[in-house]
């Protein structure tokens, strides 16, 4: 729909509001990460800041906040949504695995991975079973637990800030738009976390910027932003607490691994791709 001169000014004063909000108030919580301990309980508010900056936007243009796609969608794309972050995990891992940078730990490592997880006493696990019971839980009963922070980012950045970017830019350009601004959000983290920051910034934005392309596509063909909740836990569930610690780094590939590795980059960034050329080729 095309919007006169007006309405994309008005868009944009919106979409300015947003951003300064966020802004400000996710200063205030990266503030509490690096002063105040322990840290990392302040991660989970900081998820939440994009969808309380959206709910006060919403407030100050008089809008309610059921003009969020709050509804499922089509059940295709949640599963879809599920589906794809748990293959490019695998992808990356597999590809770390057959050139040499890691390999799959050993019996005794996967008792230890096991009992970290809360397997500890069910039964005398091997190590089979402890993988499959324990890929099962975090698969299951961990993505809904990630799902109650990755809901807090979503419903600001896939619920509300994606659809007023496309109220004044095409898909690619809200989808990279929204994934520059995405990234730029996380940074004071990687500052604080990270070890190899230069590279870690780098391939950080490629895998949040590659990631933007994707939920963007499913959240508008599915006219819901639960697809890119439920993406976003996967995601973060099996980059984060699966495959990293089922796999054994070689001295100086470190850099091949984890959500900041140099292979996760590259397999987000072909994704990335993929969706960005199927959104444009279906007018989205």
């Amino acid at each position: 729909m095309q919007l006169s001169s007006f309405e994309r000014k008005k868009a944009w004063g919106t979409i300015t509001i947003f951003l300064i909000i966020v802004s400000i108030i996710s200063a205030l919580v990266h503030y509490a990460i690096v002063k105040l301990y322990p840290s990392r309980l302040y991660i989970g508010g900081l998820m939440w800041c994009p969808a309380v900056a959206a709910i006060i936007t919403l407030k100050i243009r008089g809008k309610s906040i059921s003009s969020i796609d709050w509804g499922w969608g089509d059940w295709k794309y949640i599963r879809l949504s599920y589906a794809i972050p748990v293959l490019y995990v695998f992808v990356t891992y597999f590809l770390i695995w057959i050139a040499g940078y890691g390999d799959l730990v050993d019996g005794e490592k996967v008792l230890v991975w096991a009992n970290e997880i809360g397997l500890v006493g069910i039964g005398t696990l091997d190590p089979v079973p402890a993988v499959i019971i324990g890929v099962f839980l975090l698969g299951t009963v961990g993505v809904i637990r990630a799902m109650a922070t990755t809901l807090g980012e979503e419903i600001g950045w896939r619920g509300f800030f994606i659809h007023k970017l496309r109220e004044v830019l095409p898909f690619t350009g809200t989808a990279a738009f929204s994934g520059v601004v995405w990234a730029a959000w996380h940074w004071p983290l990687i500052v604080y976390y990270g070890d190899n920051i230069a590279l870690e910034f780098a391939t950080f934005f490629v895998v949040i910027i590659s990631m933007s392309f994707i939920m963007a596509y499913y959240a508008f063909k599915a006219r819901s932003l639960w697809p890119a909740v439920v993406f976003h836990a996967v995601s973060n569930v099996y980059i984060q607490k699966i495959f990293p610690p089922l796999t054994t780094s070689v001295d100086g590939a470190d850099h091949w691994h984890g959500e900041y590795g140099i292979m996760f980059a590259a397999v987000t960034f072909v994704f990335g791709v993929y969706f960005w050329r199927k959104a444009v080729r279906e007018g989205l």
